[in-house]
């Protein structure tokens, strides 16, 4: 059986006119109807319930072993994760909006597991659809050789461009400022007491960005304007295709271990500065992984000389413009963590030429932090924060650049 399940023309067997034409709206999970469950030697039954029969492809990855099911496209609204896993042989599902236009659901499985038979069944008179896949055991070796992730033009990764137009800021053009709302889609970020960390701060970016445009100086560009995905490695290109001066990544997470609170802002470095910084690279680099996306290989790119050259040149303006973002915060009432500069292993930051800070708003693990990211005067205050680090950076950049020069 091929690695890649593609159930594009389904459509076909079917003569519904009525059925024929809705067959590209959006489907709904029907979440009573749907679950995981354990069929002792049998395997394991995947059944899902939709509104209606969408297009679906099925692969695998892994390190860590999932299985990835793609839908053009499912609304998951009503769907408990802990009535539809049924099954400890999937140790975890993960479901959402993927790119524009589908929707992912990836098992997480305990062991490897192939694809024995795979069946949409669409009824006729009313649309409705189910999904039934049943699973079995599978060795290792097997496993790998059927897995990987297909490689379609444009499915994530934006096209490449090249710019006329030399890094480095100019005294009389604006700057232009990449703003990521981090998580997405199928990766909700940090999750606490209903609300979550992808929406918090797609919302903060809205008002950041509105502040920068505001003052005449900024050009701004978001990695993502709604909520969809959007992996590690493409928010980094997305940056380099806008020819962005500046990157800057949003977040709120949420942390167990200790009483982590306050905003802080992070920069790139091989070593955590700390055990809270090394647990939440982890969890931010674990969006990809549960998204279904394979890393493997990533590092490679971040480990040649030659961006390892290019980013001793940009280390000092991105350390500079982590302390200028933190004293802006601070000076607008923070409250800032006890550490507010921090260095961690963020692939998110590391694009070579691209001076990049990822910041912490604060933690939704911290019933104060919560309320003032929830609160939109505060982050008000938060982007003003922001914008006059940014412009005392700006200002103190463009003298330095200028001495270097002489």
């Amino acid at each position: 059986m091929s690695r890649i399940i593609f159930a594009i023309a389904l459509i076909w067997s079917f003569s519904g006119a009525a059925f024929a034409q809705s067959f590209n709206a959006l489907a709904r999970i029907l979440p009573e109807q749907s679950r995981i469950t354990d069929q002792g030697r049998a395997g394991v039954r995947v059944e899902l319930a939709l509104s209606q029969g969408v297009p679906y492809r099925i692969f695998t990855l892994r390190d860590p072993y999932r299985m990835v099911l793609d839908f053009q496209e499912v609304d998951w609204t009503g769907l408990d994760r802990d009535v539809f896993l049924q099954t400890g042989r999937v140790s975890d599902v993960q479901f959402g909006a993927y790119v524009p236009g589908w929707s992912r659901l990836v098992l997480e499985l305990g062991a490897p597991l192939a694809v024995e038979t795979s069946d949409l069944r669409v009824d006729s008179a009313t649309g409705g659809a189910v999904l039934t896949l049943n699973l079995m055991g599978t060795d290792f070796e097997t496993f790998a050789a059927g897995a990987g992730a297909p490689r379609q033009p444009g499915w994530d990764l934006p096209e490449p461009s090249v710019s006329s137009v030399a890094p480095g800021l100019d005294a009389k053009g604006p700057v232009r400022v990449m703003l990521d709302p981090g998580h997405g889609g199928i990766d909700p970020g940090a999750e606490v007491g209903g609300v979550d960390e992808k929406t918090l701060m797609l919302t903060f970016a809205r008002e950041l960005r509105e502040v920068l445009l505001r003052s005449g100086s900024y050009e701004v560009v978001l990695t993502r304007v709604d909520d969809h995905f959007v992996s590690l490695e493409r928010r980094i290109a997305l940056a380099h295709r806008a020819g962005a001066d500046i990157f800057i990544s949003l977040h709120a997470d949420s942390l167990s271990e200790g009483r982590a609170h306050g905003a802080a802002v992070y920069t790139l470095s091989a070593e955590a500065s700390d055990v809270a910084s090394l647990k939440l690279a982890e969890r931010h680099d674990r969006g990809d992984l549960i998204s279904g996306v394979d890393l493997s290989g990533s590092d490679d790119q971040v480990a040649d000389i030659l961006l390892d050259m290019a980013r001793r040149e940009t280390q000092p303006r991105t350390q500079a413009l982590a302390r200028a973002i933190a004293d802006g915060m601070a000076q607008q009432g923070g409250p800032m963590n006890s550490k507010p500069i921090r260095t961690a292993s963020f692939s998110v930051l590391k694009a070579a030429d691209i001076p990049s800070v990822l910041v912490e708003l604060g933690f939704l693990s911290s019933p104060r932090d919560l309320e003032n990211i929830r609160n939109p005067e505060w982050r008000a205050g938060m982007a003003q924060g922001i914008f006059n680090g940014l412009e005392r950076w700006r200002k103190e950049d463009l003298v330095k650049r200028s001495l270097i020069g002489q």
